[in-house]
C-alpha cells in the first residue's frame, strides 16, 4: 500500500475559538479559520478486504464440489430403473422372414395357394393373406391377355414383384407377379387379417371397427397398405417397403370361381382359380362358392 501523506498537527482549540463565527477584533485568528489557508484532505476508510485463499486452494474446493456432484448424479442413475428402448418398427414380423425371389417364380396357380397365410408388411402394418386369385397366361379374365400395355407391363416382369392397378378409379388391387419375366402371371390379393397396426388401417379405411369388413375385399387391402400404382414394380422380396414375409400354411383351404370377371370365356369363370383359408372369417363374399379342397 502506498504510505499516507502526513497530516499537518491541529492544536485543540477552545470551544469559542472552534466556532463559525468570524474572530473580534484584536482576537487570533484559528488556523482552521485563517483566510488562505489550505484545507487538509480528508480520507474515507476503506473496509478491511477479505482475505484471499490461495488460487491453488481455490482450484481444489471447486474440483472436490465437482466430483461431490458427480457423485450425487451416479447415485440418483442407479436408482432410476433403465427402460428398454423398443424400435418403431420390428425388424420383422412373428414368425416372418422375406421370402426368396424363386418362391415366387412358379406358376400362379402353384403360387396363389402358397401365399395364403403369408405376410404383407408395410411399416407398422402387418397383414396375413386370408384370399387371393390366380390369374394366367391364355386366361380370358387375365390383364395380360392383350399382351403387355403402358398398364400391365409390371404383370409382365420377374416374379416377385408388385403389380398394383386402380380398379373403377376408386381401388387400388395389389397383385404378387408369378413365373418367370415376360410370362405375363400374377396373384390377386382379394382379403388378409390384421396382425399389426390395426390403429393405422382403421386410419387409412375410416373404419373403427375389428370386423372382418375391414379387409375383406381387394381395395380394402390396397388401402389399407396405403398403395397406388407407383408401387408396380417393386420387388416383394426385397427388405424394406413393401414385403412378403413367410407365415404358416393353413389347415385348410378353399376353393371356388373367381369374382366378377363375367366378360371371361365360360372356361374361365368356371375354372376353380380362387383360394382361401378355412375356417377364417376373412374372407370376401361370395362365400357360399368355396368348397374344400
Amino acid at each position: 500500500m502506498r504510505p499516507l501523506r502526513s497530516i499537518p498537527t491541529v492544536q485543540p482549540l477552545p470551544h469559542a475559538a472552534t466556532s463559525c463565527r468570524p474572530p473580534a477584533a484584536g482576537e487570533p485568528s484559528s488556523p482552521m479559520t485563517t483566510p488562505g489557508a489550505a484545507t487538509p484532505p480528508r480520507f474515507k476508510r476503506s473496509s478491511p478486504r477479505k482475505k484471499l485463499q490461495p488460487r491453488s486452494r481455490r482450484l481444489a474446493i471447486n474440483f472436490a464440489a465437482g466430483e461431490a456432484e458427480a457423485a450425487r448424479a451416479s447415485v440418483a442413475a442407479r436408482a432410476t430403473p433403465l427402460l428398454p428402448v423398443t424400435p418403431a418398427v420390428p425388424s420383422q414380423s412373428p414368425g416372418g422372414i422375406p421370402l426368396p425371389r424363386e418362391f415366387f417364380e412358379v406358376d400362379a396357380l402353384d403360387l396363389a395357394p402358397r401365399l395364403l397365410g403369408k405376410l404383407l408388411r408395410r411399416d407398422q402394418v402387418v397383414l396375413r393373406i386370408t384370399e387371393v386369385e390366380a390369374y394366367r397366361p391364355n386366361d380370358s379374365a387375365c390383364h395380360g391377355r392383350f399382351g403387355a400395355t403402358a398398364r400391365t407391363a409390371p404383370m409382365f416382369g420377374p416374379g416377385g414383384q408388385a403389380y398394383v392397378y386402380l380398379c373403377y378409379g376408386l381401388h387400388m388391387m395389389l397383385n404378387v407377379v408369378a413365373d418367370k419375366e415376360g410370362v405375363g402371371a400374377a396373384v390377386l390379393i382379394r382379403s388378409c387379417a390384421p396382425v399389426s397396426g390395426l390403429d393405422i388401417i382403421q386410419q387409412r379405411r375410416g373404419q373403427q371397427t375389428e370386423k372382418p369388413i375391414l379387409l375383406t375385399g381387394p381395395g380394402k387391402v390396397g388401402q389399407a397398405l396405403g398403395l397406388s400404382t407407383d408401387w408396380s414394380n417393386h420387388p416383394l422380396y426385397a427388405p424394406g417397403g413393401l414385403e412378403v414375409l413367410d407365415g404358416p400354411e393353413p389347415e385348410n383351404v378353399l376353393v371356388g370361381p373367381r369374382v366378377g370377371i363375367d366378360y371371361a370365356s365360360s372356361e374361365h369363370v368356371t375354372a376353380p382359380w380362387r383360394f382361401a383359408v378355412g375356417g377364417t372369417p376373412w374372407i370376401s363374399a361370395p362365400k357360399n362358392t368355396l368348397r374344400p379342397r
